[in-house]
């Protein structure tokens, strides 16, 4: 089925929309996956993947339970276009699945559960991979040929959103961060009787001779403070 373009032109601006309203990630996600399954032609099912920074690949949004199992099924079996794309080729066109001997761990297990065709686009935001946009058809066993542009530029509203979401993430990282030392400077400081500039050195040292991150050794103060409070007053609570 051949999309008019007045309609994807709509969609496209709902997605960029989604982007830029003061929504969840997931619901950012939700909306782009929703507006790419109703516009790009013959493909059914859209999944969004991501990256995290230890490798592990997760999908976080999906428009039914299909995509969640196809994507699961290849970071098991570590194969198929979504692995490969992430890999090797940022695009990867699977037709005829049934006849594709191409990643033989997967395909047999994904055409036992309807797919026909799939297509999988990289996600990358300067030069970094952050996931992938998985599309997949169990009705149709080619890919119109405009449905990997449309893929593609779903795919940069996909990446769009990843980034805000990975600059807030880090933006709320830094603050969090800032407050756990902050905290345990003044436990250092109360503790020893010492000024805050002192305490903070205390940290920096302990955490240099450790090899621990400063954040984690502050942590860890703060953890202990907040354990040993809770001792005290559960042993008052209970006296006579």
């Amino acid at each position: 089925m051949t999309h008019q373009p007045d309609s994807i032109a709509v969609a496209l601006t709902e997605a960029a929309q989604a982007i830029h309203s003061p929504r969840s990630l997931p619901a950012t996600l939700d909306a782009i996956v929703s507006a790419a399954q109703g516009t790009v032609p013959g493909l059914e099912h859209v999944g969004i993947s991501i990256v995290h920074r230890k490798g592990k690949i997760e999908t976080l949004a999906g428009t039914g339970p299909l995509v969640w199992e196809l994507d699961d099924l290849q970071y098991t079996t570590g194969q198929g276009p979504c692995i490969e794309s992430l890999r090797g080729e940022s695009l990867i066109v699977l037709e005829h699945a049934a006849k594709d001997a191409r990643w033989p761990d997967y395909l047999p297990k994904a055409v036992e559960r309807g797919l026909r065709s799939q297509l999988a686009v990289r996600l990358y935001d300067e030069d970094e991979t952050v996931g992938g946009l998985n599309l997949y058809s169990t009705e149709s066993d080619t890919i119109d040929p405009g449905a990997v542009h449309l893929a593609e530029l779903f795919a940069t509203h996909a990446t769009i959103a990843l980034g805000r979401a990975r600059q807030e993430d880090r933006l709320n990282e830094a603050l969090a961060t800032r407050k756990v030392i902050g905290q345990a400077i003044g436990i250092i400081a109360e503790r020893y009787k010492i000024t805050d500039d002192r305490a903070f050195h205390f940290l920096v040292r302990a955490s240099t001779t450790s090899n621990i991150r400063l954040r984690d050794i502050a942590q860890e103060v703060v953890d202990t403070a907040n354990a040993q409070y809770g001792e005290s007053s559960g042993s008052q609570g209970s006296a006579p």
